[in-house]
């Protein structure tokens, strides 16, 4: 599968959903620590917001893909 996300400043594109699923447990893990550096907090929620984008898209595509294949069986 190919992967078209874009790289971002704060980061690549991860390889994957469970990737990305894992690099947002690790940023929320993070956030919820009292000593979370303020000079890294928006670079951490911008990279959560692009992680999220990239989660619902492929999301988006499995859910076409399963409607699909579930409308070519219907069609049998």
């Amino acid at each position: 599968m190919s992967n078209d996300a874009q790289p971002t400043l704060t980061g690549p594109p991860p390889a994957g959903y469970a990737e990305a699923l894992a690099e947002l447990e690790e940023i929320l893990t993070a956030l919820e620590r009292s000593d979370v550096d303020v000079d890294v907090l928006a670079d951490k929620v911008q990279r959560a917001a692009t992680l999220i984008a990239f989660c619902r898209d492929r999301v988006g595509r499995a859910r076409l893909q399963i409607e699909q294949v579930v409308a070519e069986l219907g069609d049998d």
